[in-house]
């Protein structure tokens, strides 16, 4: 009953605080769906909300933290945004016309009910539209754009997607879904064990400069300063679940779940190409499909009389753990993996792209297409534009919702290639996959299941979301 109290009192207390400080204590705790969500900042001290970070250093009212919120993993979720909306009536600073509405001309926000209208993937699915220029030279024409809600423009391409987290950066090894702001083609540098971690400082200063003139619309640079401030912020963050309702404290017993063990262990120990599937590991280790360990001393606590929901609860997050790590798939049409390697058909687990290990992204650049953006996807893709693309050479014809890599590129083989994020703090920030089409964790399991017919069995799905749930 004591943690049960405990729990309401923060689901009542959480917001106050926050909103009324000007930091928030180290491990501050936010409730979610599956349990408490925590921050740790580096050296434990608190987070300080008066920084660049959180300053409006833009035109149109927003900063940095109108896309990434404590609360939400430092990304967004669409059901805090929809509050938002109904709060301030859609006029809280992130929805704004340059693109936080579904196009930015041919719409009416004076209203509440056209800023409703024009803002519906931001709320809906904590969207944001994405305008990019097709390279001059590309190996592909942008022969048609079907988009519902205008922006149109074959030359400058208009896409929806999600702002990835801004925390647990040291363990990233490409910037942003379509890796512009790790490019030699956008003046920043890719990412690579040679000159890691100064490679993923100098893109960080870079995307920063980058969202304020755009996201914020500044008409003022970043000075050095702020860059550098932006910067340090964002590099001493690391976060991930610490409570589960049902299983308790994801520390406790000798677990080693919570945001403090990323930065202890995890990301100090993280270095480019770690447990790359492909033999790109500079130190020659083998690639191994254990990715996670976190709950593996659960496995030898003793079931304890009178705590059967906790103990049900861990017994199923061990499970889901086990099959993150070995469940067999059968890789096939993989743009990125089958056709790169030459293979039909791959045989792996979830961690042949989720290969960092207690952290779950791809640890080399690997911009792949597994089909969430496909016209034909298993998920709803009917709210996003249909783009044709044409072959200069071949005048082969491919369609997409999103071009992806391709726009940076200008690569044919790039088309719809986007990295995956990392996956602590999931359970604080649906909906998933970088255009929102996948509403829950479940949903997420039902595309790969679809997709790649893989097999679970209801129970396996259940244990594999309880599991997806603590990170």
């Amino acid at each position: 009953m004591k943690f049960n109290i405990k729990l309401a009192l923060l689901v009542v207390f959480g917001g106050v605080f926050a909103a009324e400080s000007q930091s928030l204590p180290d491990l501050y705790p936010f409730p979610n769906a599956a349990g408490i969500l925590e921050t740790h900042n580096s050296g434990g001290q608190p987070i300080d909300l008066t920084g660049p970070f959180f300053q409006s250093l833009g035109t149109n009212g927003r900063s940095c933290g109108s896309c990434h919120r404590p609360a939400q993993g430092w990304s967004i979720s669409a059901d805090e945004v929809k509050a938002r909306f109904e709060s301030t009536h859609g006029l809280d600073p992130i929805f704004s016309t340059n693109d936080g509405s579904v196009c930015d001309h041919s719409i009416d926000t004076s209203s509440e009910g056209g800023r409703r209208k024009a803002y519906r993937l931001l709320i809906n699915k904590g969207l944001l539209r994405i305008a990019i220029q097709v390279p001059a030279t590309a190996e592909f024409n942008v022969v048609s754009v079907v988009n519902p809600y205008g922006c149109g423009d074959p030359s400058t391409v208009s896409m929806y997607r999600r702002p990835l987290p801004s925390t647990n950066l040291r363990a990233l090894s490409t910037l942003m879904w379509d890796g512009r702001e790790s490019s030699t083609q956008t003046g920043t540098q890719k990412i690579t064990f040679p000159t890691n971690p100064g490679d993923l400082l100098v893109d960080l200063a870079h995307q920063a400069f980058d969202a304020t003139n755009g996201h914020a619309q500044a008409t003022t640079p970043l000075t050095p300063q702020q860059q550098q401030a932006i910067m340090d912020f964002e590099m001493a963050l690391s976060t991930a679940q610490a409570i589960d309702y049902q299983a308790g404290a994801l520390n406790a017993d000798g677990a080693t779940g919570g945001p403090a063990m990323i930065n202890s262990v995890t990301m100090p120990s993280f270095y480019v190409g770690i447990n790359d599937p492909l033999g790109g590991n500079p130190h020659g280790i083998p690639f191994t499909p254990v990715i996670f360990s976190l709950y593996d001393a659960w496995a030898n606590q003793p079931f304890q009389p009178g705590s059967e929901a906790r103990n049900n609860a861990r017994a199923s997050i061990l499970r889901g753990q086990a099959l993150f790590n070995s469940k067999p798939i059968n890789i096939t049409d993989v743009a990125g993996l089958n056709d790169d390697l030459n293979l039909a058909s791959i045989p792996g687990t979830c961690g042949t792209c989720h290969d960092s290990p207690n952290v779950g992204n791809h640890s080399v650049s690997a911009p792949l297409n597994i089909g969430v953006g496909d016209v034909n996807s298993p998920l709803d893709v009917s709210y996003l534009p249909v783009f044709t693309l044409q072959n200069r050479t071949t005048h082969e014809l491919k369609t997409t919702t999103d071009p992806g890599r391709a726009l940076i590129t200008g690569l044919w083989k790039d088309v719809g290639r986007l990295k995956g994020p990392i996956l602590r703090g999931l359970s604080s920030r649906a909906p998933y996959f970088h255009n929102g089409s996948a509403d829950s964790l479940a949903d997420v399991l039902d595309f790969y299941n679809k997709r790649f017919n893989v097999g679970l069995s209801p129970q396996e799905k259940k244990d594999l979301i309880a599991f997806l749930n603590t990170l």
